[in-house]
């Protein structure tokens, strides 16, 4: 059964300021739509979607702190709005997102794409069918998005708030099923569900080094490696953790740090 929705609850994130006012000043033209909130970057949006609950969260794609998919990885499930990604990229990038069914808004933004937006997004909202299939297509496509860049920082969820985690402060990073536990310079102990490959693909190939199928180690805090049967090792860190290494890993580490 559909539900009528008199106002279509917008969120807006850029952290170019012009950029956002010129949105949210087309938006507040269209008497059917309610501009609930405006993020400067990442981080903000997630908070300013999961307090004000909007329908519809237009985001630019390149947000500072964390970007567009990375916004869409840390939203609560049952925080999620539909969403449209807002870019300047090429074609290339554009087909991208046409390839997962997500929709999007090239830049310099046109009045009339947006109303097309916010009419495609009210079309949806009594259907529960359509909306959770959207979410679900935005949430398969974020989980898979890699952009190649290194990450500098971590975001990650710790109940109602968001902690940006320097990478260069990682210690360790151990999977278990869908999830990593990362253990940093601090002692300090945080979970996020992300995919192990994917992570190490990010982190700094001269500082990270794979010792298994399961696990990741900054090499700085590698303090002892100890040789076992086999040609194997295990190696101690500097909290006196001890893991041990696979046998095609040791062959990586012996040719990485055991050669003059």
């Amino acid at each position: 059964m559909r539900s009528r929705v008199d106002k279509v609850r917008v969120v807006v994130a850029d952290d170019g300021r012009r950029a956002r006012s010129f949105t949210t000043a087309i938006l507040r033209k269209f008497e059917d739509v309610d501009v609930v909130g405006e993020a400067i970057n990442g981080t903000e949006a997630v908070a300013l979607i999961e307090s004000k609950r909007p329908h519809l969260a237009l985001l630019d794609f390149h947000l500072a702190e964390l970007d567009g998919f990375g916004v869409v990885r840390l939203l609560k499930k049952n925080r999620m709005p539909l969403v449209t990604f807002v870019t300047a990229f090429d074609e290339y990038a554009v087909r991208a997102f046409e390839a997962n069914s997500l929709d999007y808004i090239l830049k310099p933004v046109k009045a009339e794409r947006l109303r097309h937006t916010v009419d495609c997004a009210k079309n949806g909202f009594g259907r529960e069918d359509y909306k959770s299939q959207e979410i679900e297509r935005i949430r398969a496509a974020a989980a898979d998005y890699n952009d190649g860049k290194l990450l500098e920082r971590i975001p990650v969820r710790r109940r109602d708030e968001i902690v940006l985690v320097p990478a260069g402060e990682l210690v360790s990073v151990e999977a278990e099923g869908e999830f990593l536990h990362l253990r940093t310079t601090q002692n300090e102990n945080y979970t996020i569900c992300y995919r192990l490959r994917d992570l190490s693909a990010r982190l700094e190939s001269t500082r990270f080094v794979r010792l298994g199928r399961g696990t990741i180690v900054n090499i700085d805090m590698i303090r002892r490696i100890v040789p076992i049967a086999g040609g194997m090792f295990t190696i101690v860190l500097a909290d006196n953790r001890e893991f041990r290494v696979s046998r095609i890993q040791s062959r990586v580490l012996r040719e990485r740090l055991l050669r003059l």
